[in-house]
């Protein structure tokens, strides 16, 4: 067995030594250190050696921890700029809004959160103050993601500067009723002030990385020149738990993203209780984004602890810093100095004696009060060595006690996320704490009162003063008086009315066939932002490569293996399609940037992502739903879709249910197309709707999703009639009668109504031609573009209906005077096309997918889930034959027939 403790071979070890008597005396010197001054001194110098290799530009092994102290020493602070006392008067009034609203709205029993905010304040305040860039200003300002559990304190600096008033603040997570706030950073529901949505928890940092990069993106294409803008996003230390929270920190590294910045509030404590208990989660972070690439500021301890690192000449302090777990930590917080001086100075002799030199209060000030996130000076060296970093990201990591200046009741306690309110005495100890002038004849009835100096109050003009100079207020949401982008030429759309003739296309060919032309269009190709997981050769768009090029920072510094040939790999830092390799959060998170652009900058953009459908919505549902709070507007393509139509790639690829998770998106529009044609109708009413003319009353903060089949099969020419594009897009129309499909079925035949949607339409019209020719069956053909559109038209309708308005849902409309039975069929769970099922007059039953997918032929998938055209007509003869309009007897005949 190998010793663990043993030194393992090294990439050294291969090299040749070219002076072994240099190396043993530099080994020897170590020796001697780590004898004389001990394992610590020589490790110390280890360190600043390496530091120093670094900084000389020697290609060394970086070190991914430093001691558990602060990144900038007090001595290299800068001076804080501005009115620190009258900035301490604003965070004051602040804390206790926040306070007072959710202890307020507890009587509503509607929840929040009071301690997050108040651990966090100064680091909001000090980048308000002096950082976050408005949208005044120059360009488009600061994007700035908050942290969900302190929205409270943006509430309460909003108040404070005229922007909400407390009927609002009373309305704290009451919308219902008008003036309400929503309980977190919600664009959707508040969309003046909040930009982002942070909570899910792990999407605000995932978002704010690709944000930065699409930022980058628009300025290097010449869209817009954002260069000035900063990403800040604001995260708790337990939220770093969350895979999504660090899974794109490469990719910021990667590119030199130094217009990003990540705020870690470590207050050591999660919902439950510690972060990393026996661990030290400052530490961790650390470790994890230096290995990243980061550039790692830590503003750990406040000034009070400047004493104490003055006298520890030994090391002796910084060393039991690193070694005390959090949970230890957090208890120190709690307990008094003869605890303390037991429990952590007392595991050393030097420690012994410098506690002599302490007193209790000095103790006490330091343990339980001096962090560096509640100093405004230590904030503010911490950012502004962030701006000026340049070539990488950089992540602040503040230490913050959680429920700060709430009381002894609510600091560094573990139930503290879960406690939602203060007493009138405990709310009285923090107006002394905090020197507000509020009276005890304020509290009427024991109802904490909100606090405002007054509209011409020195606080509130200094606050609107600062806001002014940066840009303006923040956080905003603008929505720019855009004009409407000009349609793209009819030709492209009308190219795919005459169908394909004799070629078999399949439809996810047809769609990038479109994306191609769309691209080309003078007035907006330029506004597409193709979006693909490393899989543009699985959906055919290699063709884009070299002519719209790959997005990237570096440009291409390699000659690509095949420059040679047409269709070569071209990467470009003008380049358009953003291909994010093997991550479907990462190109939802560059979606959700695209999408929401035309307010973010002022710059409609058209972003399309074209994914394996089994690998969108199941994956990545959470970001769908935050880009529905974000107002995104785009395509999304789940290609390769539907449960029988990818063959031999088996259960983990057979996509039966994404329309069903795409339906409970209230902003989803989707539509599951059957024909080329359909696709370019679908295609050119969303660009119409999201960013065109709008309808009276449309909601333009939409997007589409569409589903799209890798099977090659005939394009049908699109039928003439009047209502064609209408039914597409409403999401119903009829196909084909047997009679137009030249199938001449008898006078008195029994009829049915074949519904299908996607690749099942072509298993109907088959099933069409073997009910009349080999039943005496006439069977019509509807295309059911999408069923959830048709279902929320009804429940539209039926609404109405309660109003007392008379309105018919559009389904019963088109089906109506339809003769027989209605089937439906589609290549997804059958609860798919249930959606319509109440609403249609005429008996309904349906076939679907249901189950796990399998590999296997198309065929002999579809056989399998008994969604094949031989399936489809024994079940519309077993509808028929239950109404009596066909033999009993058929129905077994047929299945003995097709053998099912």
């Amino acid at each position: 067995m190998t010793d663990p403790n043993a030194i393992q071979p090294s990439a050294l070890d291969q090299l040749p030594d070219r002076d072994p008597e240099e190396t043993a005396e530099w080994q020897a010197s170590l020796d001697a250190v780590a004898q004389q001054a001990g394992p610590h001194r020589a490790a110390y110098l280890m360190r600043r050696t390496l530091e120093r290799a670094e900084a000389g530009g020697i290609a060394l092994p970086k070190l991914l921890e430093t001691d558990y102290v602060n990144t900038i020493p007090t001595s290299a602070e800068p001076g804080l700029p501005g009115d620190p006392e009258m900035e301490a008067r604003i965070t004051a009034w602040n804390r206790w809004n926040a306070a007072a609203m959710v202890t307020r709205g507890a009587k509503h029993g509607v929840g929040g959160h009071i301690a997050t905010f108040a651990s966090a304040a100064w680091l909001y305040e000090t980048g308000f103050n002096h950082f976050f860039k408005g949208k005044e200003g120059d360009g488009s300002g600061d994007q700035l993601y908050i942290q969900g559990h302190a929205s409270p304190g943006i509430y309460a600096r909003a108040f404070l500067d005229g922007r909400l008033t407390e009927a609002h603040l009373d309305n704290f997570r009451q919308e219902a009723g008008g003036n309400g706030l929503p309980s977190y950073p919600h664009p959707r529901r508040l969309p003046w002030l909040w930009e982002f949505p942070t909570v899910s928890m792990g999407l605000g940092p995932l978002s704010a990385i690709y944000q930065a990069r699409f930022n980058r993106y628009l300025t290097n294409r010449g869209i817009k020149d954002v260069s000035a803008s900063h990403v800040w996003a604001f995260l708790g230390d337990g939220e770093m738990d969350e895979p999504e929270s660090t899974a794109a920190l490469a990719l910021a590294s990667r590119e030199g993203l130094d217009n990003l910045t990540f705020v870690i509030n470590c207050n050591l404590q999660r919902l439950d209780g510690p972060v990393r208990a026996n661990f030290k989660i400052v530490q961790e972070l650390e470790a994890q984004f230096r290995g990243a690439g980061w550039n790692v500021v830590k503003t750990l301890w406040g000034s009070a602890w400047d004493e104490l690192f003055a006298l520890d000449t030994t090391g002796a302090l910084v060393r039991r810093l690193r070694e005390v777990p959090d949970a230890q930590v957090q208890t120190y917080q709690t307990r008094d100095a003869a605890y303390i001086r037991q429990d952590f100075f007392g595991k050393d002799p030097a420690l012994v004696e410098l506690a002599k030199l302490l007193s209790d209060d000095k103790i006490l000030e330091c343990f339980h009060l001096s962090r560096g996130g509640h100093e405004a000076r230590k904030v503010y060296a911490a950012y502004k060595a962030a701006v000026e970093h340049k070539g990488a990201p950089t992540v602040i990591l503040a230490q913050t006690v959680k429920g700060h200046t709430l009381g002894e009741g609510f600091a560094s306690k573990n139930a503290n996320h879960q406690m939602k309110k203060l007493t009138v005495d405990e709310f009285k100890t923090m107006r002394d704490l905090l020197e507000l002038p509020i009276k005890d004849s304020d509290f009427v009835d024991g109802v904490v009162p909100y606090g405002h100096p007054g509209a011409d109050s020195l606080e509130v003009r200094y606050l609107q003063e600062r806001r002014a100079a940066l840009g303006g207020p923040a956080p905003a949401r603008r929505t720019h008086a855009l004009a409407p982008l000009p349609a793209p030429a009819e030709k492209a759309f009308a190219s795919f009315d005459k169908g394909s003739g004799s070629q078999n296309v399949a439809t996810t060919m047809a769609f990038v066939r479109l994306v191609k032309d769309l691209v080309r269009d003078k007035e907006t190709g330029r506004r597409w932002v193709p979006i693909v997981p490393d899989e543009a050769r699985t959906f055919g768009m290699e063709s884009l490569f070299p002519s719209l090029g790959i997005y990237s920072p570096k440009g291409q510094t390699y000659e690509p293996v095949d420059r040679d040939q047409l269709m070569y790999y071209k990467e470009a830092k003008n380049g358009q399609i953003l291909n994010e390799g093997i991550t479907e959060a990462g190109s939802m998170a560059d979606f959700i940037a695209a999408s929401s652009s035309y307010a973010t900058h002022g710059e409609a953009m058209i972003p399309f992502y074209i994914f394996y459908s089994m690998f969108g919505w199941q994956r990545t549902a959470d970001q769908m739903w935050q880009l529905g709070d974000q107002l995104g507007r785009g395509f999304l393509v789940g290609a390769t879709a539907g449960r029988t139509t990818l063959t031999g790639e088996g259960l983990q690829h057979a996509d039966g249910h994404s329309p069903v998770i795409a339906a409970t998106n209230p902003a989803a529009l989707s539509y599951d197309p059957a024909f080329a044609y359909e696709i370019a109708v679908i295609v050119r009413e969303g660009l119409r709707r999201m960013y065109g003319e709008a309808k009276p009353g449309e909601d333009q903060n939409v997007f589409y999703y569409l589903t799209v089949y890798n099977e090659p099969l005939p394009q049908p020419a699109k039928p003439q009639g009047l209502g064609i594009d209408e039914g597409i897009v409403k999401g119903l129309y009829r196909f084909s009668t047997a009679e137009s499909a030249g199938l001449s079925p008898a006078a008195n035949a029994a009829r049915i109504q074949l519904l299908g949607s996607g690749t099942a339409i072509h298993w109907a019209v088959e099933a069409q031609r073997l009910l009349a020719e080999e039943w005496g069956v006439a069977a019509d053909v509807w295309s059911a573009t999408s069923w959830t559109e048709l279902r929320r038209d009804a429940m539209e309708a039926d609404a109405a209906l309660l109003r007392g308005e008379e309105r018919v849902p559009y389904v019963r409309q088109a089906l109506q005077g339809a003769e027989g039975p209605v089937l439906a069929v589609s290549d997804y769970m059958r609860q798919v096309p249930d959606q319509i099922a109440q609403w249609v007059e005429q008996d309904y039953s349906s076939l679907g997918a249901d189950g796990f997918g399998l590999s296997d032929t198309r065929d002999a998938a579809r056989r399998h889930f008994g969604v094949d055209a031989e399936s489809i007509v024994v079940a519309a003869l077993a509808q028929l034959a239950r109404r009596g309009e066909v033999k009993a007897t058929a129905v077994k005949e047929a299945r003995e027939k097709y053998g099912l």
